[in-house]
């Protein structure tokens, strides 16, 4: 079970009434965000073909980041100690 479907149905629904909560100020972020790319003269369709670049980039980065992590416990090293081999930065 969940740990929510362990809690008391009071505070159950205070966490839900919260996770609503925290969600629509999200979405009113987002929706804020967006006008502001919109009134900087972005397209829609730019701002989903960036969204869905990302989205490859970041699969692609996971993907890496785990095949980095195989080759460090074949190795017996640490990820780290792999990123000088490969010409990478701690931030990529």
């Amino acid at each position: 079970p969940s740990p929510r479907s362990c809690q008391p149905n009071g505070a159950n629904e205070e966490a839900l009434r919260y996770e609503i909560k925290e969600l629509k100020q999200k979405d009113l972020a987002l929706d804020q965000e967006i006008a502001q790319l919109l009134s900087e003269g972005y397209s829609l369709e730019e701002l989903e073909k960036h969204i869905s670049l990302l989205h490859e980039y970041n699969d692609v980065k996971d993907a890496g980041q785990m095949l980095l992590g195989k080759l460090a416990v074949i190795r017996g090293v640490t990820t780290k100690q792999l990123y000088p081999e490969y010409d990478l930065e701690l931030s990529d």
